[in-house]
């Protein structure tokens, strides 16, 4: 058993569409990242800075996803340990003991420690909640240009204002989580004249 220690931390279980992503980073005590921090209280531009460097000096890191499909069948908490599942063990060094955000633990035969604002506390999962923001911000960023109707490079598919006007204004996207309230409820509502002309 190693020494090593993997943090965890996921990102998007808020939004309305898009999949839940997650990352597990092992750091190399050789190579500290000085202003690793929770990604949330970083800027975009920091966090843009931060993850490159997180990838290049870690001695591990990987990036995972549960689908929208995922989110819905099975609920976003367990998606979201899914995606953690699936990133702890696409590491390519395994850790002795995994440390993660929260208050839940994903499924593993490894030592696991939920730690409440982990992401605050431990540099490790500081990183991994870098990385999963950032993966999933690209990955909105490319579902933008296939529907630039809803503007998720703005708001990454939160229920902003903007957001929900899109959907009212334009219906239900395949991205889109369906289990969701505000989402199940514009399924719910009769199309609006901009609905019906797109599905003509």
């Amino acid at each position: 058993m190693t020494d090593w220690i993997a943090g965890v931390d996921e990102a998007g279980r808020g939004p309305l569409a898009g999949p839940v992503s997650a990352a597990a980073v092992i750091l190399d005590p050789a190579h500290p990242i000085p202003g690793l921090a929770d990604s949330k209280k970083l800027s975009e531009k920091k966090r843009d800075a931060l993850a490159p460097l997180i990838q290049q000096h870690a001695l591990a890191w990987a990036v995972a996803y549960a689908s929208v499909e995922e989110i819905d069948r099975l609920n976003i908490l367990q998606a979201t340990l899914l995606a953690m599942q699936r990133a702890v063990e696409a590491l390519s060094v395994q850790p002795g003991r995994i440390l993660v955000d929260g208050l839940f633990c994903p499924p593993t035969s490894l030592p696991c420690q939920a730690i409440v604002q982990g992401d605050s506390k431990v540099e490790a999962i500081s990183a991994a909640s870098i990385l999963a923001k950032t993966a999933r911000d690209a990955l909105m960023l490319e579902l933008h240009h296939t529907y630039p109707q809803y503007d998720f490079a703005r708001h990454k598919g939160y229920p902003t204002a903007a957001h929900l006007r899109a959907l009212r204004e334009f219906g239900v996207s395949p991205v889109h989580r369906r289990s969701f309230k505000p989402v199940a409820q514009c399924l719910a509502m009769p199309p609006t004249p901009t609905q019906s002309s797109l599905l003509e």
